[in-house]
């Protein structure tokens, strides 16, 4: 379009020094607000001031054409950033959908995740000591009504929070904390366990039996219940209140375990407080014998107590008189 219309230009100017009239014989339109003009087979030479008017409409077409490709074209250090997001981005989703079962988002995608972090905080950087944002912001986040960057990274944010993988890391996701790092041994250990002695148990051919597993696998499966009830109760004194689940990496984790040592194997543990829990509950079921068996042998009956009148008692009392004078 630009160079049709310099090419238009040109004929206007190079065609009076030529000594040839222009003449046009089709119809053409401006953005100014022309007309359709329609010159037809007649050649008709351009005035002065029509020609005025196209180098006037040229230049505005131009820097209107000029505007949009600049639009259109992010600038090198805005593109760059968003190169760097998008395949932040694809490392991440590709670090999900891979450690989504069995679960281990947490402790498999964190760099990921922190990665990805980083990239946006870059786009969002506050120029210098100025309250300015990027330039660069405007033009990844909030130029059209779609915000693909905004949406994309939101969906990680909340993936990550329904994770609770906070509760799993160190202070800026620096690594597992050590109490998950403890647990994920232990979990290795049994899963260990459970398969050297399911091994064993094939070569007995008894179909069903899995008293090896249960006999040898007890301890370790104790230690990492014990470590997961531990964890749990940790939970509750965690300064930032914020965190109200251990992450998903954990809990999933002891579930497969729970699942294996109860459904597969069907072993039982048999419980610490056995002792206590049947003792106190006897004691409360005897209160009520304890209470009426109580009420029995320490409350008085009440007897009536006959007031006799005093003439009846006076001449009672004259024949015990006279009973005992013979």
């Amino acid at each position: 379009m630009v160079s049709a219309m310099l090419l238009l230009l040109l004929g206007v100017l190079l065609g009076p020094c030529a000594g040839d009239n222009l003449f046009l014989s089709r119809h053409f339109f401006l953005q100014s607000g022309w007309e359709e003009m329609t010159l037809g087979g007649r050649r008709h030479p351009l005035s002065l001031e029509l020609l005025e008017a196209v180098v006037e409409d040229l230049a505005s077409l131009r820097s209107g054409l000029l505007g949009v490709g600049v639009d259109l074209q992010l600038e090198l250090d805005c593109r760059e950033l968003l190169t760097a997001f998008a395949e932040g981005s694809m490392r991440l989703t590709g670090c999900l959908v891979r450690s989504a079962r069995p679960v281990r988002i947490c402790q498999n995608c964190y760099l990921q995740f922190r990665d990805v972090s980083e990239e946006l905080e870059n786009i969002t950087r506050v120029v210098g000591n100025t309250t300015e944002s990027n330039h660069c912001a405007k033009s990844l986040l909030i130029s059209d009504r779609l915000q693909i960057v905004v949406v994309l990274y939101k969906f990680f944010i909340d993936t990550w929070q329904k994770a609770n993988c906070a509760n799993c890391l160190k202070n800026k996701s620096e690594g597992l904390s050590n109490s998950t790092e403890m647990f994920l041994a232990l979990f290795n250990e049994s899963l260990a366990c459970f398969e050297h002695n399911l091994q064993k148990q094939e070569d007995n051919l008894i179909p069903g039996n899995f008293t090896e597993v249960c006999k040898n696998c007890s301890t370790t499966y104790k230690k990492l219940n014990a470590m997961y009830n531990m964890m749990q109760q940790g939970e509750l004194n965690d300064e930032s209140g914020e965190q109200s689940h251990l992450c998903i990496d954990v809990e999933d984790a002891m579930n497969i375990t729970r699942r294996l040592w109860s459904m597969t194997f069907n072993c039982s543990v048999p419980c610490s407080d056995t002792v206590p829990v049947i003792a106190v509950s006897s004691f409360i079921l005897f209160l009520p014998v304890v209470f009426y068996l109580s009420t029995l042998l320490h409350s008085k009956q009440k007897k009536r107590i006959l007031i006799l009148p005093k003439r009846i008692q006076s001449n009672t009392s004259f024949v015990s008189i006279q009973e005992k004078c013979n």
